[in-house]
């Protein structure tokens, strides 16, 4: 006799974090349109004009993809900390050491320098300077317990100040003394196949680099004996240690990864999406990846699309003064999108009481079903087919008891 397949288990659907993410993403939508109105303007006017100014054509796509690259490797690189159980909050600093890096070489490595061997160099140097950046905050956190909010909020400021310093000391425009020199193109990640294909955008090789590197953190996150130590000390850093794993040695190499993905924003960021650095700035970005990271569930794919709707939030936001809407109102709903993320229990527990409500009327429907036909097999001993079936049975037996009632 050939024995039965039973599918289990036979419970209620549970919110998925997609679910919740596009819930939060209405609600900010949402708010945003009671802001519109509340100005007396037309909400469906203005994000048209959102649309427009991120999509109309191949030139503003492209500027909206270039946007987009530096929010998605900070994106990254904050959730590959928040993996660890541990917050990156300097990425910003980290973006400014990867990019006056990538800068000081693009204007003292030889003019001639092929760039099948210049790209390699100026991203590899610029990974490994962020990789320092971001070990210094693991290892203060790791050796002396330091938090790395504190370290990291402390390190911007310190590459804050050594780009203060090294703008004028190496690549000073000696015309504008608040900017460095403009980069030849040859020497950014602009390609000349790109920049006709895009119209003339913003859009460079960044925009490939940062698809590359969400592969690399899936790859390492989910098939990696190291991604799967760094998972563990985020869940239980005491359960992780007593079953071996050097918490410390994760801790660094966490915030090591991180420092280099945030380094890779500001390289793609100074030497692409812009060719200066200007004295005095610190990148908000940094902080943007935040917000990326959160709406994305911090996995890679969430992450890249997440950064793709904040990267038309943020180039669309310029055509709202056509309607005469603040282009705030554009932050605005950022803002809104990040606390309504931020309530993600709130929102889980939302869909999953209407989950279980629908579960529980399709339970007392195919008990229903299986009382008629004297069926006494216990429902969660059912297949999900057999279930199915009873459920839509029984459907009409429970309507025309509650009618009798």
């Amino acid at each position: 006799m050939k024995k039965r397949v039973i599918n289990k288990p036979l419970e209620a659907r549970k919110a998925s974090p997609l679910l919740v993410s596009l819930s939060a993403v209405f609600l900010g939508i949402v708010a945003g349109c009671i802001f519109i109105l509340c100005i007396g303007k037309n909400p469906f006017a203005g994000f048209e004009r959102i649309l427009f100014g991120a999509l109309s054509n191949t030139r503003r796509i492209g500027n909206t993809l270039g946007m987009s690259t530096q929010l998605i490797l900070i994106g990254l690189s904050v959730a590959f900390a928040f993996k660890t159980g541990l917050f990156n909050i300097g990425a910003s600093g980290q973006m400014l050491i990867g990019g006056i890096t990538g800068s000081i070489l693009a204007f003292y490595l030889p003019m001639d320098m092929p760039r099948v061997i210049y790209l390699p160099i100026i991203i590899i140097a610029s990974m490994i300077a962020g990789a320092f950046w971001g070990f210094l905050s693991g290892l203060l956190k790791a050796k002396f317990n330091v938090h790395e909010v504190v370290s990291t909020i402390m390190l911007n400021w310190i590459a804050y100040w050594i780009c203060y310093d090294f703008i004028p000391r190496f690549i000073i425009d000696p015309t504008i003394s608040v900017k460095s020199k403009p980069i030849e193109t040859v020497h950014t990640l602009r390609a000349d196949w790109l920049t006709s294909l895009t119209s003339f955008s913003t859009m460079n090789y960044g925009f490939f680099i940062a698809i590359i590197m969400c592969v690399v953190v899936w790859f390492i996150l989910q098939k990696t004996t190291l991604g799967f130590n760094l998972k563990a000390v985020g869940s239980n850093r005491f359960c992780a240690e007593y079953a071996g794993i050097k918490v410390n040695r994760s801790i660094m190499i966490s915030m090591a990864v991180a420092g280099a993905l945030a380094s890779l924003a500001g390289l793609t960021y100074y030497c692409g999406y812009s060719n200066i650095m200007e004295m005095g700035k610190m990148p908000n970005e940094g902080f943007d990846g935040i917000a990326v990271a959160l709406l994305g569930n911090c996995s890679p794919i969430g992450i890249f699309f997440s950064a793709i709707f904040f990267g038309i939030l943020k180039m669309g936001r310029g055509s709202l003064a056509a309607t005469g809407i603040p282009t705030e109102i554009a932050d605005t709903i950022i803002a809104t999108i990040i606390y309504f993320t931020a309530t993600n229990v709130i929102l889980a527990s939302f869909w999953n009481r209407i989950f279980h409500s629908r579960f529980a009327k399709k339970e007392e429907a195919a008990i229903a079903a299986m009382k008629k036909k004297g069926i006494t097999t216990p429902i969660a001993e059912l297949s999900k087919e057999e279930f199915k079936a009873y459920a839509k049975e029984g459907k009409t037996l429970v309507m025309k008891s509650k009618e009798e009632r």
